[in-house]
């Protein structure tokens, strides 16, 4: 590697780590988690503190995810948590790995018949995938996965990708998001609907702008009415904005 390519490659380590810092909301992280699947070819993304051996649903320790719903409810239906080979391996090393998504739930079945999930995960193309441990100043461990259907990343990607991860769980406990009493996590299809209301749009409005039936933002917003436990959207918008989970 040339001094060039090495004096390119920190200001790139640089600048991406003054982008993350200047991240304010979930809202935030969640958009710019999108724009770095586009550039490193990848679909999907969580990121969640380290469950306990007890744990069940890995939606209890999701912080930002755009897991699609059916999959994350199969998920934690099955209680995949307590099968998975990633799960186990996250509590014995620190160093990132990638993983074969239908290779790991033949090692972690027995018994059980997980054929629906690995349709799930085929069918959104999430079979493929890449962890990287993360922890935050405090000591609390977590992960980020990055998913697609490409089983293979670059060592330079790699590298980027451990060094993005790593700011976005530290900056995510920064704002608070992650383990403060009384969490509330939210989707991002219910971020996206709530932050338009927030901008002065009616369910019709958002309908049209995400794609979606206005049945379908009205259920996200009665969710997220439910999650706030505020007693209307008007009040759950402002819990929110002071809760940073929108701008």
């Amino acid at each position: 590697m040339t001094a060039d390519e090495t004096s390119g490659g920190e200001s790139q380590v640089q600048d991406e780590g003054a982008e993350i810092a200047a991240l304010e909301t979930q809202f935030d992280i969640v958009r710019y988690m999108r724009r770095k699947c586009e550039e490193y070819r990848l679909k999907f993304f969580i990121v969640f503190t380290l469950p306990g051996f007890e744990a069940e649903k890995i939606s209890a320790y999701s912080i930002v995810s755009n897991w699609p719903q059916e999959v994350l409810s199969k998920y934690d239906t099955l209680r995949m948590v307590r099968h998975s080979a990633g799960i186990r391996k996250l509590r014995l090393t620190t160093v990132p790995f990638s993983y074969d998504m239908r290779e790991w739930i033949g090692e972690s079945s027995g018994d059980a018949d997980f054929t629906e999930l690995i349709d799930l995960f085929t069918k959104h193309g999430m079979l493929h995938g890449h962890f990287f441990p993360v922890h935050d100043a405090l000591g609390n461990r977590g992960a980020v996965a990055w998913g697609g259907e490409s089983a293979t990343i670059s060592h330079d990607d790699r590298l980027m990708l451990q060094m993005i991860s790593v700011h976005l769980f530290n900056r995510l406990a920064e704002i608070g998001s992650a383990w403060k009493t009384g969490q509330v996590v939210l989707t991002e299809r219910e971020i996206q609907c709530l932050s338009w209301t927030a901008a002065g749009k009616t369910s019709l409005d958002i309908a049209e702008i995400l794609g979606l039936s206005e049945h379908t933002v009205n259920h996200y917003l009665n969710q997220v009415t439910r999650k706030l436990e505020a007693v209307n959207r008007t009040q759950a918008v402002v819990k929110a904005i002071r809760r940073g989970l929108i701008a």
